[in-house]
């Protein structure tokens, strides 16, 4: 064979091959997910992201791209409804994702599309206070007394604002009280709140930037990354009843189905019930599902009694209803503050 027929048959057999490698490649998806999510959650799906990808791509042999959308979890409910394109949605509370399947965005039935509700973590609501508790305060009466500023971010837009404004309401209930002393609780407790912010990270920053307040109320997990943050600035103070505060997650239906990801996304959402995942919760300070897990961290928590919106408010739609609509019980206490 000469040199030149040797050649061509070279060219030849380079053009096969590759060849033959485009459908390959062709087959090879690079698929991109939009979680959006409340804005303390942010550190949490800083580390999931990765760890997910990784371990995907490891199953699948497929590159999966994560971005992220933060703030106010209703703010997010409502951003998804007018457009904004979630692949999954990551709320703090039930009532954001019901807002959605109402919308037609995702499944009726999203609670049963994973185990315990579809919420892989959970939390409560804590105070965050100066060091050395200045103030005395150590539940939510406390809260309420002259003298006492107290930050917390809107609940008319933040999931972790209706969420405190339920753990003091039902603090009440859960003791005996009545509705009435529930009532002027809330309205003593918001008397004392110098601003509304608009979300949970915000009020944070209000409160240790700012140096406005002397108590935060906000989730369990946010306290504890501040403290981790700060140093010896703060102190965590558990009240003695809180409120179940799960995390709940859904695959927005019509986004995914439209993008042929669905597949993707639902395996990123059961990703976080994995012990991978849920570890990873764990190190966030989010009380987790797996118990071996839960055993492993016990050390960053504290037994609390706690009360689902379920046992005391007759479900989050009730509950937004009554308190939250406009026109609701909270307006009526905050309009006359």
């Amino acid at each position: 064979m000469t040199t030149t027929t040797t050649s061509s048959l070279r060219r030849w057999l380079l053009a096969a091959a590759l060849a033959s490698a485009l459908p390959l490649s062709a087959n090879a998806r690079d698929v991109e997910l939009l979680n959006v999510s409340y804005d303390v959650a942010r550190e949490l799906y800083k580390d999931i992201n990765p760890a997910f990808v990784a371990e995907y791509k490891k199953q699948t042999g497929e590159t999966v791209t994560i971005k992220q959308s933060h703030a106010a979890s209703s703010k997010q409910a409502r951003a998804v409804a007018d457009g904004l394109e979630a692949s999954v949605v990551t709320m703090n509370q039930a009532n954001d994702i019901d807002f959605l399947a109402d919308k037609g965005l995702v499944s009726k039935d999203w609670a049963k599309k994973f185990p315990d509700h579809a919420a892989p973590y959970y939390s409560t609501m804590v105070f965050l206070v100066r060091k050395g508790n200045p103030k005395n305060i150590h539940d939510w009466p406390d809260l309420a007394k002259p003298g006492v500023q107290v930050v917390i971010p809107n609940p008319k837009t933040a999931g972790n604002g209706r969420y405190t404004y339920l753990a003091a309401w039902g603090s009440v209930l859960k003791k005996g009280g009545s509705e009435a002393q529930a009532r002027e609780l809330v309205k003593g407790i918001f008397k004392n709140v110098p601003i509304l912010d608009a979300g949970g990270r915000a009020a944070t920053t209000t409160f240790t930037q700012r140096q406005i307040g002397d108590a935060l109320v906000t989730f369990e997990n946010e306290v504890n990354l501040v403290r981790a943050e700060f140093g010896g600035n703060f102190d965590v103070v558990y009240p003695k009843v809180s409120i179940l505060a799960e995390s709940p997650v859904a695959v927005v239906d019509k986004v995914v189905d439209r993008k042929g990801v669905r597949k993707e996304a639902t395996a990123y959402l059961n990703f976080l019930y994995t012990p991978e995942g849920q570890e990873i919760g764990a190190k966030h300070f989010l009380r987790v599902r797996n118990q071996a897990v839960m055993k492993k961290y016990a050390a960053n928590y504290q037994p609390i009694t706690l009360f689902s919106v379920d046992e005391l408010f007759g479900g989050w739609q009730k509950a937004q209803k009554t308190h939250f609509d406009d026109g609701g019980e909270f307006d009526k206490i905050y309009q006359s503050k």
